[in-house]
């Protein structure tokens, strides 16, 4: 594999995921190792192990080759297979495997052991009857409850308004209204961040957008999904505001100052490529130089959180999904607490 990319892999996530939502709508890295223990060797460890029980998921965007051809049903039937507990939806349709209601996906789900545990919708599209938080609120938190979801929410960037400080306030202003209303279903509302979340208002380049995200957005109604990939990529592309001044910051710091704000996480892994403009190649959990055994640890260690959050293996363009899905769970359970 090349080591620089030739196309921009966050924007072409991005307007994939947006694509498959559409679909969806018809129906310091100093966190880092230098090479990954493989499953045998980690799972020599004396310490418990590191993922908390019942607390693995897949975000299915990951598996969406197979969930288009094959169908939920062969998809989950692997997923318990594999020791997954949960799974985070990219969408409710299967494409060529034929129409499912919510009512069986939820079942189908609940048979194979899997728990749905949330859901990445959109946040705004110029289509008025658009499947989205903003043009179809009550539709997406219908649909949600329908499918028993603790959690509901979007991948999208808050970038509706721009990327001034005050954009980020507007946007964060319609957060707390998607909160309040999740709130009231029994649901938490979140946010699955990029990198560009982490980059720096154009009005006032010494701030932080993510920063103005966190301040502006109610704690009580808005959650974040850490992506742990593209925070790291944030780490290496924005350590320094426009006018060149070191800015740096550690992803996990975000999550430890405010552990009741990130109920779920994207874990997928990275190759560190300092010629790559993101700072990293995406690859499978465990091949990569992301240190999960620390950052999973110190989540897991503060007191009274082991079990307050959820996991999620993501890859956004596997090589083999079915593959990826299992050499994932190998690999973080395999981890261990160092003694």
């Amino acid at each position: 594999m090349s080591r620089t990319r030739q196309t921009d892999p966050e924007l072409t996530h991005r307007l994939s995921r947006r694509g498959m939502l559409g679909v969806a709508a018809g129906a310091t890295a100093a966190a880092l190792l230098g090479a990954t223990a493989t499953p045998a060797t980690a799972a020599t460890g004396r310490g418990r192990p590191v993922l908390p029980p019942g607390r693995l998921g897949i975000q299915l965007y990951s598996l969406r080759d197979k969930v288009s051809t094959l169908g939920f049903a062969p998809v989950f039937a692997e997923l318990e297979k594999y020791g997954y507990d949960e799974v985070e939806f990219a969408g409710y349709t299967q494409g060529s495997a034929g129409p499912i209601t919510l009512a069986q996906l939820k079942r189908l789900a609940r048979n194979h052991g899997l728990t749905p545990i949330g859901s990445h919708v959109g946040y705004y599209s110029n289509d008025p009857n658009a499947y989205t938080f903003a043009q179809n609120l009550t539709k997406v938190l219908d649909d949600a409850q329908a499918l028993g979801l603790k959690h509901i929410g979007t991948a999208a960037g808050p970038f509706r308004y721009g990327t001034t400080v005050d954009a980020m306030k507007r946007a964060a202003e319609e957060f707390n209204t998607y909160g309040a209303a999740a709130k009231a279903r029994g649901m938490k509302f979140y946010q699955h961040n990029h990198s560009e979340e982490f980059s720096f208002a154009t009005d006032q380049p010494h701030v932080r957008l993510y920063d103005v995200l966190l301040r502006e957005t109610d704690p009580g109604l808005v959650y974040l999904e850490m992506d742990i990939f593209w925070a790291y990529v944030a780490q290496f592309r924005f350590s320094k505001r426009p006018d060149g001044t070191p800015a740096p910051f550690e992803p996990l710091d975000y999550v430890l100052r405010r552990p009741n704000r990130y109920p779920l996480f994207h874990v997928k892994d990275g190759e560190s490529d300092p010629s790559n403009p993101f700072g990293y190649r995406m690859v499978d959990v465990g091949d990569g130089d992301i240190d999960y055994q620390k950052f999973i640890s110190a989540v897991t260690r503060l007191r009274g959180h082991r079990l307050a959050h959820h996991w999620q293996a993501e890859h956004d363009n596997p090589t083999e999904s079915f593959t990826f899905a299992r050499r994932s769970s190998e690999h973080l359970h395999s981890l261990r607490e160092k003694c």
